[in-house]
């Protein structure tokens, strides 16, 4: 049997690869799977793409949240996570390795650099608590989980920390139940819960 992908003309190829994006685009879930999982895969490999693609995820998953309400999720990504995606992608810009210039130094934190993230996870997480509380956020221990994760994995994706990868996968665990939760009440959000299982398996690779 030959390959059927070759027989396709140009024509039909920007047919196929127009639909898919439509569909794609039309899929809020399926969009911000597909940003992700690319994302995660040049954040394994060090490169800067890495970064733009995670403000692009950030915008689409803050969407997603706010369908929701859980806003813990949507202020975090809207309002941490996409200003230090934009961060660390000067940072890392500013920081090539020797031998590409597409990819990060990485960088070996010292005890006064895990100490500066403790301190600030805690201020992080307790400010958070308290508005998520006054919000009514759903599911708000979790909630409240998954600030404190992303905002340790995004600050070590800025420090150029190759530790970066267990903040999300934690982050990801956390957004597993999350959603597991919400998916409970309305089954839409399945697809939710597999894109972070997807995300894990990624963030482990990292």
């Amino acid at each position: 049997m030959q390959n059927p992908w070759k027989e396709l003309s140009v024509k039909e190829w920007w047919l196929w690869s127009i639909s898919m994006l439509i569909v794609t685009v039309s899929n809020l879930t399926l969009a911000a799977t597909w940003v992700g999982i690319t994302s995660l895969i040049f954040a394994a490999k060090g490169n800067v793409w890495a970064q733009f693609l995670m403000v692009a995820f950030s915008i689409l998953y803050g969407i997603i949240s706010f369908r929701f309400r859980y806003w813990g999720e949507m202020i975090t990504y809207l309002g941490m996570t996409l200003p230090m995606a934009v961060w660390s992608a000067v940072t890392w810009l500013r920081n090539p390795s020797a031998g590409s210039k597409s990819e990060v130094a990485i960088r070996k934190l010292e005890k006064k650099h895990f100490l500066f993230l403790l301190v600030l996870s805690i201020v992080v997480t307790g400010a958070f608590y308290f508005i998520l509380r006054w919000l009514e956020t759903p599911n708000i221990v979790f909630s409240t989980l998954s600030v404190t994760t992303s905002f340790l994995a995004a600050s070590l994706t800025m420090l150029r920390s190759s530790y970066y990868a267990l903040g999300y996968a934690a982050n990801d665990l956390v957004l597993i139940v999350l959603w597991g939760l919400a998916a409970a009440k309305d089954p839409v959000y399945i697809p939710v819960i597999i894109n972070f299982m997807i995300f894990f398996m990624n963030d482990m690779y990292g």
